[in-house]
């Protein structure tokens, strides 16, 4: 490969991670981390809902812009745009808005780590990645619903992951629209319900939220995803027995 493709190929690779690290650094630098808060919402919440109000068709666009940012950059907050969505959309709109910002802005960074980290920290993994990349390549949908609906794993991981381990982009897509669904009601109902919450002044935590009957449900539909790989895998035992027999 001659000397000059080699460098523009090492800044395709270098310049979108610098970016999302240079995203990463001024959020926290410049204090951005207070404006998307639950006591950003608390303190500002009359201005956020008038100006939805007065906006129907931009504030949704603004906020899902918004979260596609949020989740490009992997910053912390995104449970927070998720119950906002609901404060200021209700329930059901602000489900489908945080699901489409969420998938929207998990996609882009799927596509920026595959087309610039994947094939360099394969490598540098050898073979410690081989029984996953197998296991998504079998039953990648499954997997992937399981990782979305069950939320004690690192949103960004999730995100990252099978964009080292080889899984299509429609299979992400699908994995992540309908795998955040579940999880993004559940803290979209909460915000729907917060203004009485904050109406007495009391604080809004994830802990309140995300109840062991929550838990319980989400851990419920995790397995119900897994039965198609449990169902393969248990067949594919029976017919290698059988053939060693």
């Amino acid at each position: 490969m001659p000397i000059a493709d080699r460098h523009i190929a090492v800044i395709r690779r270098i310049v979108p991670l610098l970016i999302l690290i240079t995203g990463l650094v001024l959020f926290f630098a410049l204090g951005l981390e207070r404006y998307l808060s639950f006591e950003a919402l608390r303190l500002h919440r009359l201005e956020l809902t008038g100006w939805v109000q007065g906006h129907p068709w931009t504030a949704p666009l603004g906020y899902m812009l918004v979260y596609i940012a949020v989740v490009v950059f992997s910053l912390p907050v995104a449970t927070v745009m998720t119950v906002s969505g609901g404060f200021l959309f209700g329930a059901v709109a602000g489900t489908l808005y945080a699901v489409i910002g969420a998938t929207l802005g998990a996609t882009l960074l799927f596509l920026i780590a595959k087309t610039s980290l994947g094939d360099v920290l394969l490598a540098r993994a050898g073979g410690r990645f081989d029984r996953m990349r197998r296991g998504f390549a079998d039953d990648a949908l499954s997997y992937l619903l399981v990782l979305r609906l069950i939320p004690i794993f690192p949103f960004f991981l999730v995100n990252l992951a099978p964009a080292f381990l080889g899984v299509p982009l429609r299979v992400y897509v699908i994995a992540t629209f309908f795998g955040i669904m579940p999880g993004g009601f559940v803290y979209a109902l909460a915000g729907a319900g917060i203004g009485s919450v904050l109406d007495r002044g009391g604080a809004v935590t994830v802990g309140g939220i995300l109840t062991p009957q929550i838990l319980g449900a989400l851990f419920g539909l995790a397995l119900l995803a897994m039965l198609p790989v449990i169902y393969r895998r248990f067949h594919r035992g029976r017919d290698g027995g059988g053939e060693s027999a």
